[in-house]
């Protein structure tokens, strides 16, 4: 099984926005960080599971993947599998297209405080992203 961390950062809302993305393979850790552009905060956690699991379609095809994620409205849109918010449509159906790729994938809501890697790169990212050249 495939622990996937992710959490979003973004200055406004809309702002500028990131992921970071903690993926765990046994003993294995890889980070990514992702640039989404100007997003509202929840925009970008659906934007952050929906690399995550673009990087893990790539890496680890045919994996039971295992999402944590301390955005409570991620986890419970998912667990729910549905949405009535027309603004988050788009990106729940990409995951859903995306977890096709999976035979089996669950979502677990995480705690801030055990989301703090994920959170760090996203935070990093942005500010990568953001500052002045």
């Amino acid at each position: 099984m495939i622990e996937v961390y992710t959490d979003a950062a973004a200055s406004g809302d809309p702002g500028p926005s990131a992921a970071g993305i903690i993926i765990k393979k046994g003993q294995s850790l890889s980070e990514y960080t992702f640039y989404l552009g100007e997003k509202t905060n929840h925009e970008a956690e659906f934007l952050a599971v929906i690399k995550a699991l673009e990087v893990c379609v790539d890496l680890f095809p045919g994996e039971i993947i295992s999402v944590r994620s301390d955005a409570k409205i991620v986890v419970d849109t998912m667990e729910k599998n549905f949405t009535k918010n027309e603004q988050f449509r788009p990106m729940f159906e990409k995951i859903l297209i995306l977890q096709e790729r999976f035979p089996y994938v669950f979502y677990k809501w995480i705690p801030e405080k055990n989301n703090k890697n994920a959170d760090r790169l996203a935070r990093e990212a942005l500010q990568n992203y953001t500052k002045p050249r």
